[in-house]
């Protein structure tokens, strides 16, 4: 190989290289979500994983959903029974520490989530829809496991800017609970950053997420 062969070589090389790192993150055969959907099983599963590819059945209501004191809630809000105990012990013991962490959504529907994920739909687009909310089926909070939560702000949509966020962030999993949809996951999760959005998990699993940063999705790769 002479040398001019040689450089043609190399610039060749690099160029694969740089074209490599700059697309390493783009689908070219499109968005991997909501393609080869599975519906679940066991639906039951403490650390069931519901996504954009795993779904629950249409009728699929949790046998054991309970209320929330109203204390902790801003209305009448369930979630199954160790979950919502967990989240009632969470909350008071925030309280006794000068906290306030309040349930605003919890258990939905089947057909509320369908409603929901309409008028996104119908506001916004499929796009902006699909990127905030989950299509029926594929919510989390069918499972009457996951809750939305503000804090003493009154607001969860600003539940980041609460003095009760780093509190929750740092022990949720103390209680059983995991941040759902952290920031720069998007790609695992299919969902925007929710800084609100907890789901319980239990202590043993949720500790072990905590401690590696992981999402859900990730913990049950391993």
């Amino acid at each position: 190989m002479n040398e001019e062969t040689f450089k043609k070589c190399v610039y060749v090389v690099l160029f694969l290289l740089i074209a490599i790192f700059f697309t390493k993150d783009i689908n070219f055969f499109g968005p991997k979500f909501y393609r080869d959907v599975t519906e679940i099983e066991d639906s039951k599963e403490l650390t069931v994983l519901v996504n954009k590819n795993y779904k629950l059945k249409e009728d699929y209501i949790p046998p054991d959903l309970e209320q929330i004191s109203l204390d902790y809630a801003t209305d009448e809000k369930y979630m199954r029974r160790e979950a919502k105990e967990a989240f009632e012990h969470l909350s008071e013991d925030a309280r006794q520490m000068g906290y306030q962490i309040i349930a605003t959504s919890t258990y939905r529907s089947y057909d509320y989530q369908e409603k929901l994920y309409d008028y996104y739909v119908q506001m916004k687009g499929q796009d902006y829809a699909d990127s905030c909310s989950a299509r029926p089926g594929h919510s989390e909070h069918q499972t009457g496991l996951a809750v939305d939560v503000m804090g003493s702000n009154q607001d969860y949509d600003l539940f980041e800017q609460s003095i009760e966020f780093n509190w929750m962030k740092e022990n949720s999993h103390k209680y059983g609970f995991i941040l759902r949809y952290p920031s720069r996951k998007e790609k695992i999760t299919g969902f925007k950053y929710e800084p609100w959005h907890y789901r319980y998990v239990g202590r043993e699993v949720a500790t072990i997420i905590y401690k590696n940063n992981w999402t859900l999705e990730e913990y049950k790769e391993q």
